[in-house]
């Protein structure tokens, strides 16, 4: 048995040994469920200073003189490097405090830090994320023309006269847009009372429509793992055993 056979049969016992969870939990299971985890961390560790560490701050610590070896370094190619760096490093360290029963009050340093520069930055991605959304959810529901929809044989100028007409199947799109985007957002109506009969029936199609859009997610999670099951059926049926009695 060559080494790549070797290298798959590995990969098969292991993948056996995480799939016997479904029949019951076992040393057989838990031997590599610890494996899992032994090797992702040690892979994390790696991770944290190839794509966080050395780019974020080692990188601009030291700076770099000389002729790059490659175009990606081009970039920070004969930069100064910035000392102040170097005091992100025993706010850090301080982290590790938190093993000390005396000193790990002061563990709590960069952890307020970190929420603090964290909390600001959520601001903008808020700001970036859901204000577009806002402006998108404003949408046209009354139809500009009732030709055809069709971009078959026109002209760019054809095209981007088309772009701007409200046509009747995207009118009735954006109303059916419109009426689930209200009827979800009245069902989170809990600053007040809601005993008018309008409100009552917008927020309990609100809660149908948020039902519907639930199982879609569901669905989609279930076939992502049936995507999953597959990817290892054939990694073992495939790859390993008929790769096992090929030439």
């Amino acid at each position: 048995m060559n080494y790549e056979k070797f290298r798959l049969t590995i990969g098969v016992v292991a993948t056996l040994g995480l799939y016997s969870m479904l029949y019951r939990e076992n040393k057989f299971y838990r031997f590599f469920e610890h494996l899992f985890l032994g090797l992702g961390a040690g892979w994390s560790l790696v991770a944290v200073w190839t794509e966080t560490l050395k780019n974020s701050w080692w990188d601009k610590l030291i700076g770099s003189a000389g002729t790059p070896a490659t175009e990606a370094a081009a970039a920070t190619a004969g930069t100064n490097g910035h000392w102040a760096f170097i005091l992100l490093l025993p706010i850090g360290f301080l982290a590790y405090s938190v093993f000390s029963k005396k000193h790990n009050w002061m563990s709590r340093i960069p952890i307020g830090i970190l929420l603090g520069l964290w909390s600001g930055q959520q601001i903008q991605v808020w700001a970036n994320t859901y204000l577009p959304q806002v402006a998108k959810a404003i949408k046209p529901v009354i139809p500009t023309t009732f030709a055809q929809l069709t971009t078959s044989g026109l002209s760019p100028e054809a095209l981007k006269a088309s772009a701007n007409e409200v046509y009747l199947s995207q009118a009735l799109t954006n109303v059916i847009f419109i009426v689930t985007l209200v009827s979800v957002l009245s069902y989170f109506l809990f600053s007040f009372d809601t005993k008018h009969k309008l409100v009552q029936g917008t927020s309990m199609l609100g809660r149908w429509l948020l039902m519907v859009g639930f199982g879609a997610i569901f669905g989609s999670t279930v076939m992502m793992r049936f995507t999953l099951l597959i990817d290892r059926m054939y990694f073992i049926w495939i790859e390993w055993l008929m790769g096992l009695f090929s030439k």
